[in-house]
């Protein structure tokens, strides 16, 4: 059966694979799940591993050969279940405890038909990609917000924002299990606005993935919020709500798993953060905007020939804002990462803080993160909201 996997490992891995999912892992303290799909890099086919290990994600390039190689490993060693989608085939492998592989395969009868050139394409432009929410099925929200018509087409004007919806949604995803589907999960999106990706949120966590959620949304605006409260009435989200309030304000709840907050403007992102921090938030998924309040303050000699240029200040200053609230996050006990994100415009890209609170609370590097963000904040004279809060 060991030569029938590479028999169809080598039919899978070429330019008419669309996807290989591997799943189910032998150990559940390493990597999760792997993800593998054609890229053209530089007018050659290479294949993508995107590798999902606890709340980390790593992605690396391989040749068809080294890709081969992996796969076998990774499916006699690591893994119970794969599932390939081929333009010429779909299967799937199973392997059982004691190492038994079973494939089942089944061909596709208009194989063929696509041109190699048509293939390229896809790849180079990324048409491979499999959403988490389908393009051909309806999602009501989505057709009431104009990304989607009513037999499930998205509206060439609003590809965008369906594209948003799916990137924010594998952030999702990605820390699934840190979220426990044994109680309720409650959630907070802050300065929720239209609330796309809040009830992109609710829809996938409740109607897809099954989890008992709780999410309340928050926004200045009141007619804003009257019109999402109407929207989640309409659909039966019994459990998803919509109030006006300020962030730094607002104290509704005690108890909060997972804050989400995209685009609080300046120093609004700063009481969001913590708040999740006072309430032991189990995830946090910041896409912070217009950091002005650094730009305002820092100052250092030593940097000042590039200070100088307003706007290179701006955008250093911004970037020193993320990494230093990051940093304070990694010292109140969260492994954070910084990502790239879609703007809610679709302009320049946005950057996503990501952070996961640790099980194990090791006061010792807290501490020597704290001195790490200390020595940054020194160095450039700042005085950032955030760690005056927390």
């Amino acid at each position: 059966m060991e030569e029938q996997l590479k028999e169809l490992l080598r039919e899978t891995v070429d330019s008419g694979l669309y996807q290989i999912i591997l799943s189910n892992p032998r150990e559940k303290d390493k990597a999760f799940k792997i993800k593998i799909r054609p890229v053209m890099v530089k007018g050659e086919v290479l294949f993508q591993e995107t590798v999902y290990e606890g709340t980390k994600v790593f992605h690396n390039n391989r040749n068809s050969k080294t890709m081969i190689n992996r796969l076998e490993e990774s499916i006699i060693g690591d893994f119970k279940q794969c599932e390939v989608e081929h333009k010429k085939f779909k299967a799937v492998i199973l392997v059982s405890k004691k190492g038994k592989i079973t494939i089942n395969k089944k061909r596709i009868d208009d194989a063929g038909t696509e041109s190699e050139a048509d293939r390229k394409m896809q790849m180079a432009h990324n048409r491979a990609k499999k959403y988490i929410l389908s393009e051909k099925i309806p999602v009501p929200f989505l057709v009431d917000l104009g990304v989607q018509t009513k037999d499930g087409r998205i509206v060439n004007a609003r590809y965008d924002k369906f594209k948003q919806i799916n990137r924010f949604l594998e952030f999702i995803e990605d820390i699934l299990p840190t979220l426990s589907k044994e109680t309720t999960v409650h959630i907070i999106d802050f300065g929720c606005g239209k609330s796309y990706l809040t009830f992109a949120m609710y829809y996938y966590l409740h109607d897809l993935k099954g989890y008992d959620v709780e999410i309340t949304g928050l926004d200045l605006k009141e007619d804003v919020i009257s019109h999402c409260n109407n929207l989640s009435r309409k659909y039966g989200y019994d459990k998803l709500h919509f109030i006006k309030g300020d962030i730094a304000e607002y104290d509704g709840q005690d108890h909060v798993d997972m804050v989400v907050t995209l685009h609080a403007c300046d120093t609004a992102t700063d009481y969001a953060l913590a708040k999740a921090v006072s309430w032991g938030a189990k995830v946090i998924l910041s896409v912070p905007c217009c950091q002005h309040e650094v730009n305002k303050q820092i100052h250092n000699e030593e940097l000042s020939a590039l200070l100088k240029y307003g706007i290179i200040k701006e955008r250093i200053s911004a970037l020193f804002t993320d990494a230093v609230r990051a940093n304070i996050l990694e010292a109140k006990g969260y492994e954070t990462s910084i990502l790239e994100f879609i703007d809610m415009e679709h302009t320049p890209k946005n950057l996503l803080i990501r952070a996961v609170k640790k099980a194990d609370s090791n006061e010792q590097r807290q501490q020597e993160a704290r001195q790490k963000v200390d020595g940054v904040i020194e160095f450039l004279h700042i005085d950032p909201t955030l760690k005056r809060l927390v």
